[in-house]
Parts: C-alpha cells; structure tokens; sequence
C-alpha cells in the first residue's frame, strides 16, 4: 500500500519552513543531530524537494547542491550535483516517498546540467540507495557521529 502524494521543489518559503520541519523531526529529534549542524550555509542556495500527502502534510524532504557547494563537497567536480538531507517522516517509510524524492533531485540535477549525483549515506541506507542505482565507494567515515559512506550514480 502507498501513499498518495506530490513531490515538488519547494517553491515558496512556506514549503522551504516544511523541509525544515520534516528535518528536525528525522535528524535532531529522532537521529540526535545537534541543530546547529543540520541547517547549513548551503540551505539558502540549494534545491529543496518536498513530498507532500494529499492533505497537504509534509512527508519528506531532500536537497540538491549543486555548483560550488557541491564540488566542494565531492572532490572538485562542478558537473556533480549533492544529493543531501534526505528525510521522511515515520508515517510515510517504507511507502516510495524515498525513492520519489530521490528521483525529483535527480531531475533538478539534469535541470542544472549536472552529469552525477553524489550523496553521503548512512550505511544502514545503503541497500535504498543501491536499489535505486548508486554505487557506495571510498572508506567509511563519520558524520554527525553516524557511519557514512560515498555514494554516486551518473545521470
């Protein structure tokens, strides 16, 4: 069974303060992130894609860095987009809303021109992201005292 919903770019500050929410909920409530390190300077240029229930309840978010905040993040490559914070609510797991997320960043990737997408995933979501066509590569490495690793598939 799914869930019916949209996915969109965020397109307003009302969608923007949704990702936000969805985020602090996943990450610093349920993940124990400290907040002050899951908001970042990159917010403010990035792409924000947010999934949303048919009564307009936000389900889930990511983001897209792309240009220098993205080479800066995978070696360089200003032709590799970030794929970064993405997070569903508990309601919406296991229901497809990852995957859609996952896809509307990879098309504002190719919107931009990017040729790749990178991400940083934890390693329990390896197998999400594998399923989905990325392939892990270079040696764990903490974040936000979590194991990652390097992720990236071509577009």
């Amino acid at each position: 069974m799914s869930t019916p919903c949209v996915v969109r770019v965020a397109r307003d500050a009302a969608d923007r303060e949704a990702c936000f929410a969805v985020r602090k909920d996943v990450f610093v409530a349920e993940q124990g992130v400290p907040e002050d390190i899951e908001y970042d300077a990159h917010d403010a240029g990035a792409v924000h894609v947010l999934a949303v229930a048919e009564d307009g309840t936000p389900l889930g978010t990511g983001r897209l860095l792309h240009g220098p905040a993205a080479a800066a993040k995978n070696g360089g490559d200003r032709a590799v987009g970030s794929l970064g914070r993405l997070a569903v609510t508990r309601r919406a797991r296991g229901l497809g809303v990852g995957a859609a997320l996952v896809r509307a960043v990879e098309e504002a990737a190719r919107e931009q021109g990017l040729t790749a997408v990178d991400l940083h995933a934890q390693t329990h979501a390896l197998g999400f992201y594998e399923r989905l066509g990325y392939e892990a590569y270079g040696p764990e490495f903490p974040d936000a005292g979590m194991p990652h690793r390097a992720m990236r598939r071509a577009l």
